[in-house]
């Protein structure tokens, strides 16, 4: 990106399930995979991951993770990290990417921040860092406020303006609504949008805010859900020539509200696929540092592929009936590794069974590695 060019961020929180009671930086949290009427509790540690969103194109983009900070509860078992809410792990790491963009000379540089409705907090509203716009979901049932009008006559100008309509009373006002057309993730997708503003939240009379309702509508033929549930969300407004405006044109800005589930999507990657949370680590700090230490490592890999290969882009999947897909997937940049670094002897496969006796093990290892030497003098 160049100095002045706008740079998207995400962050969100993740758990990593656990079943030692002991281990440092557990504590209980709710269970995955329950139903979200009865939720269950599981042992888990925490944590909040702030990601770069790639520069969209043909509308795909990637997460790639910048920070991974460890969230500690009063409850939790005490580790090596400070006890902090979820919300302050977002603001710290927000406030980490700004003061390091200023070190590199890049003040006059943009950031748009992406969170989802656990963000939606007053201290994040009152301590966002300047020159950082965010646009979180918030409720349907938000209590919103319009700017307060100074008062002409004496005593203490107000607070705030007249009540607003809850997000959801937006949706009734059908005609009010404008049509969107952008591309995501290959494909154009039809939006209807109002946007509302500026207005006030509850506990911010000092932040002005826009508020974005966007309706449902019907999904793609086979989806597994017939139709888009409506979304609201709290989008930061910047003064420009005294009046208050939005970060970013609307048009610009609604494709990227869709790049927030990427933030999910390497989450996935990164438990299911890359063994984050799977080092058996268990001293005071080495419980946390393994977690983002394999952050670390994903985003390392993903960025050496984004550099070779772009966002769209890569070697076509094997199997003639197999299409080239928009973006690649994770898949195929560990089957690209596994092809660049197989003639190389210190990524070369080799079978070493596991067996009790060292010593009757010794002559295996070593036959295995003068043929292993042999062959690469070859």
């Amino acid at each position: 990106l160049g100095p002045r060019e706008l740079l998207v961020t995400g962050f969100d929180g993740f758990q990593v399930p656990r079943r030692s009671q002991q281990m440092p930086g557990t504590g209980w949290a709710p269970a995955l995979g329950t139903a979200p009427f009865k939720r269950g509790l599981e042992r888990a540690q925490r944590f909040v991951e702030g990601s770069w969103l790639l520069p969209l194109e043909q509308g795909y983009s990637r997460a790639l993770p910048l920070r991974c900070l460890p969230l500690l509860t009063i409850k939790g078992v005490p580790s090596a990290a400070p006890l902090r809410k979820e919300w302050e792990g977002g603001w710290q790491y927000l406030q980490w990417l700004r003061n390091t963009l200023d070190e590199w000379g890049r003040t006059q540089q943009p950031i748009l921040a992406l969170a989802d409705a656990t963000f939606d907090t007053v201290g994040m509203w009152a301590e966002l860092p300047q020159r950082v716009s965010l646009v979180v979901r918030t409720k349907r049932n938000r209590a919103l406020f319009e700017l307060p009008v100074p008062g002409a006559g004496p005593g203490r100008p107000p607070l705030y303006g007249a009540k607003a309509p809850p997000p959801a009373a937006w949706l009734r006002q059908r005609a009010a609504f404008r049509k969107y057309t952008v591309q995501v993730r290959g494909r154009l997708v039809t939006m209807r949008a109002r946007l509302v503003g500026p207005l006030v939240r509850d506990g911010l009379p000092h932040r002005p805010l826009f508020l974005l309702v966007i309706g449902g509508g019907a999904r793609p033929p086979g989806s597994r859900r017939a139709r888009y549930e409506p979304a609201f969300y709290l989008i930061s407004a910047v003064q420009r020539q005294g009046q208050w405006q939005l970060p970013l044109p609307l048009p610009q800005l609604l494709p990227w509200l869709w790049q927030r589930w990427e933030l999910e999507v390497a989450h996935r990657e990164m438990k299911s696929g890359f063994g984050l949370g799977d080092k058996q680590c268990w001293q005071f700090h080495a419980a946390t540092l393994s977690v983002q230490w394999s952050a670390w490592a994903y985003a390392l890999l993903l960025l050496a592929g984004y550099r070779t290969w772009g966002v769209v882009g890569g070697p076509a999947p094997p199997g003639r009936w197999r299409r080239p897909p928009g973006r690649w997937s994770f898949n195929t940049l560990w089957r690209a590794y596994r092809a660049a670094l197989w003639g190389q002897s210190e990524f070369r496969a080799s079978w070493s069974p596991s067996q009790d006796n060292w010593l009757k093990k010794e002559p295996f290892l070593a036959a295995m590695h003068n043929a292993i030497l042999a062959a690469s003098r070859a």
